[in-house]
């Protein structure tokens, strides 16, 4: 059943602080949460898999769709209501599920949007865009092509892409996780020029780590990754990446992350996919989790 509740697990973890800055412009440090209550916030999405906040309360949401090439990137009231704004991405059947569109990243009237699948990254003016006005299609929009520099890298054997999410970094140049080639893509804020920023280490010899979410606290990336294939149950990490692209793992022990967030002190907040599970029964489970802080990591 492609249509379903969307739980904004995310959203709502942050929406469990505010900001507390002093008058110096200094961050004051106050309690982490130590659990999350989820309530459903929006309805009749179409497998829902990325969100960025918008102006004014509202959300930006992409949906994989139903595998007919009908990903679209929706905008979400803060009432939560969903309106389709940008139609007719890439959506195919893969793996059992659909496949195609990745995350999405908002600033300031701009939206970024990964089409991992055919190696796009859309750059979009929405600041214009209101609820109830007709959707743009995907064809009709300004596009670069990440995934052929990539797949000339030959980071992975055999060649592989596959951009899956976004975030922006020093200088505001544009950093790409690649869950296919295990890698971070920078992309230049001015020229839009390409490059290889780090590359995540295998976590054995024939079990890749495959990032799935990237943040950045102001000193430091912070990447989760799923772990690829037998997807063994502990062997997830969060990796660390300092601004000269040099890797270490941060946290172990997870199973399949699926995504990362920063909580208002700046630490992580991480959402955990669960246990694989080949045959029946199912164990697959989706549960966030604050990572315990590190010393040192608070912003200032």
């Amino acid at each position: 059943m492609y249509r379903k509740s969307y739980f904004l697990l995310a959203l709502l973890a942050l929406g469990t602080a505010t900001g507390c800055q002093d008058d110096d412009g200094n961050y004051e440090f106050i309690p982490e949460p130590t659990r999350f209550t989820a309530t459903p916030f929006a309805q009749n999405l179409v497998k829902p898999i990325g969100l960025s906040v918008g102006s004014r309360g509202q959300l930006w949401v992409s949906e994989s769709g139903t595998g007919q090439n009908d990903a679209r990137i929706s905008l979400v009231t803060a009432n939560g209501q969903v309106y389709p704004a940008l139609t007719g991405f890439a959506s195919v059947l893969a793996n059992g599920t659909a496949e195609g569109i990745s995350h999405i990243l908002y600033d300031e009237g701009t939206l970024y949007v990964l089409e991992g699948g055919t190696g796009k990254l859309y750059t979009v003016d929405v600041s214009t865009f209101k609820p109830g006005d007709p959707p743009r299609t995907a064809q009709s929009l300004p596009s670069e092509d990440i995934g052929t520099f990539v797949r000339a890298q030959r980071l992975t054997d055999p060649v592989n892409t596959n951009l899956y999410n976004l975030t922006f970094g020093p200088d505001g140049h544009l950093y790409i996780v690649d869950s296919g080639a295990n890698a971070i893509i920078k992309r230049h804020s001015a020229t839009r020029a390409l490059s290889v920023f780090a590359r995540l280490p295998n976590v054995t010899a024939t079990q890749e780590a495959v990032p799935t979410g990237i943040v950045y606290d102001g000193r430091k990336f912070l990447v989760t990754t799923l772990s690829g294939g037998p997807f063994t149950r502990g062997t997830a990490n969060i990796y660390q990446v300092d601004p000269a692209g040099i890797v270490s793992v941060y946290k172990s022990g997870f199973t399949t992350l699926t995504d990362i967030t920063l909580s208002v002190n700046y630490q992580p907040i991480v959402t955990e996919y669960g246990q694989f599970a080949f045959s029946p029964p199912p164990q697959a489970l989706c549960h966030a989790a604050a990572v315990s802080p590190t010393p040192g990591a608070l912003r200032s």
